[in-house]
């Protein structure tokens, strides 16, 4: 890392990470958190970061402001499960459950209790659908982890290591599917390679619309704030 640079009135932290493999300067902003990066070669002068910073600030703040403010957890508001739009409310108890078109959570902390909720949710959801599109392929798997990841998905590693958001239980049930059977076509294929897209497509054939609904809803999933 080569540190940060802070340009306009507010200030934009834009974090600065060279890298060996790096031709020229890139700017890329995270939809989902709003952290700015900007990869530089190994041998880039910092003032010429620090310029190229400078001279993007707005197209920065341009995309900031297309951001979606996150969404606390509170009575009364909602929360994207499978697809659907839940309201949330307190009720006695510990438990959370859902009835109709609503969750229902009790005790205090309700952010950390909804949390574990979804948690269990996706890891019941993904585990069956791994194991039935890795059946497909006769392509055998090791462990399967749930993370709060930001920039993917989902992913594969050559030792047949799959890694999932929990996110993706709020999506409709279909998208999480689609991103289990990407993971489970990368133990076939490693790469993204017009191969591994006939896998994906074999193992779900309308693919693409589930992508497609990611890349234009999938922000939304990071705004809820589950630290409420």
């Amino acid at each position: 890392m080569a540190g940060s640079v802070f340009i306009g009135n507010p200030p934009i932290e834009v974090r600065l990470k060279r890298n060996a493999r790096a031709k020229r300067l890139t700017l890329r902003l995270s939809r989902t958190d709003g952290n700015a990066t900007l990869t530089m070669p190994t041998r880039a002068p910092l003032r010429e970061a620090e310029a190229f910073a400078h001279k993007q600030e707005g197209w920065l703040r341009a995309q900031l402001s297309k951001i979606p403010d996150t969404e606390p957890l509170i009575h009364g508001g909602r929360l994207p499960f499978q697809g659907r739009e839940l309201e949330i409310a307190t009720t006695a108890g510990r438990s959370v459950r859902v009835e109709n078109d609503t969750i229902q959570v009790g005790g205090p902390h309700a952010g950390a209790r909804l949390k574990a909720f979804i948690k269990t949710e996706a890891r019941n959801a993904l585990v069956p659908a791994v194991e039935k599109y890795a059946a497909r392929i006769d392509r055998p798997f090791n462990r399967i982890t749930l993370r709060d990841t930001r920039s993917r998905w989902g992913s594969c590693t050559a030792n047949g290591n799959l890694m999932f958001s929990w996110r993706l239980i709020m999506a409709p049930p279909v998208v999480l599917d689609y991103v289990a059977a990407h993971e489970v076509a990368h133990l076939a294929e490693m790469n993204h390679s017009q191969d591994f897209w006939d896998v994906v497509q074999f193992l779900m054939p309308d693919y693409e619309n589930h992508r497609k609904w990611l890349r234009s809803h999938g922000a939304k999933l990071h705004v809820i704030n589950f630290l409420t």
